[in-house]
């Protein structure tokens, strides 16, 4: 082989290894490049403490219903917490699910150490029970943070007449019979206790109601704010409401004077 032809064999032979070289360093930095956002991301995560089961309002939290979890910083709910520790022993205000954060504004007051039904009470006001039927709670439709109206109808003055009035307007209910919350299934639920939750003035209205006659409930929508004043309903009232009118009388024509002469008398005489 000549000088001249072994020269042109070691440029070729360089030229491939130089672009053998360059092909495996752009897929390097490739890699590398690809890798950094991901690198990014993961170091942008913060732990968020979530519910491992479906947990109801009213509830006192234990590590077992707990789990932490990784959230983006742009995902992470406000008032979140990065550790069980913070929330175990605190007591659900509203119903949380599975793989939900617990947040602040969804912890009862930390004086609330305690479960039940007395987490669940605004301050100021009061729960209190009254037994009622099937009928009286809609056959069961009434569940836990309905709100309702409250009617009454007994018997009163000296003839026993008797009176339907609305004492109770826009009631949250807190529970029926022992559940804090509504059914999953949403099925209704036939009981005979509701607990509602009053401020202590209509507690008072509502137990003077419910010792003097029988209690009735009215199912309003959550969005209703409107305050209705009425004079309740009386036996005569109420079977008045589809009376028909009556036929306004004919007035009579009214009467025709007539003047009779007769030689020199004369007389008036109405037809």
């Amino acid at each position: 082989m000549s000088k001249s032809s072994r020269a042109v064999l070691q440029i070729s032979v360089a030229l491939v290894l130089a672009l053998v070289a360059g092909v495996v360093m752009f897929k390097w930095t490739s890699s590398v490049k690809r890798s950094r956002p991901a690198a990014s991301v993961a170091a942008k995560t913060s732990p968020v403490v979530v519910a491992t089961v479906d947990i109801d309002r009213g509830t006192k939290l234990t590590a077992e219903m707990l789990q932490v979890r990784s959230f983006t910083a742009d995902s992470r709910p406000s008032g979140a917490f990065p550790d069980v520790k913070a929330v175990q022993g605190r007591v659900l205000s509203v119903a949380v699910g599975v793989n939900e954060a617990v947040t602040a504004k969804k912890l009862a007051d930390k004086s609330i150490m305690g479960g039940g039904v007395s987490a669940l009470i605004e301050p100021g006001k009061r729960a209190m029970s009254v037994k009622g039927n099937a009928v009286m709670g809609l056959a069961g439709f009434v569940r836990p943070g309905d709100r309702v109206d409250v009617l009454v109808s007994l018997k009163v003055g000296r003839d026993d007449n008797p009176v339907a009035k609305l004492v109770l307007e826009r009631v949250k209910v807190i529970a029926t019979g022992t559940e804090l919350a509504p059914s999953g299934e949403g099925k209704a639920a036939s009981v005979d206790v509701y607990t509602l939750e009053l401020t202590p003035h209509e507690s008072e209205r509502l137990a003077l109601a419910a010792t003097q006659g029988t209690l009735h409930f009215a199912l309003r929508n959550e969005l209703d704010t409107e305050t209705v004043l009425t004079h309740g309903a009386t036996v005569p009232s109420a079977l008045a409401v589809y009376k028909p009118k009556p036929k306004p009388r004919k007035r009579a024509a009214p009467p025709v004077t007539v003047e009779v002469i007769t030689g020199g008398n004369s007389r008036k005489m109405k037809f």
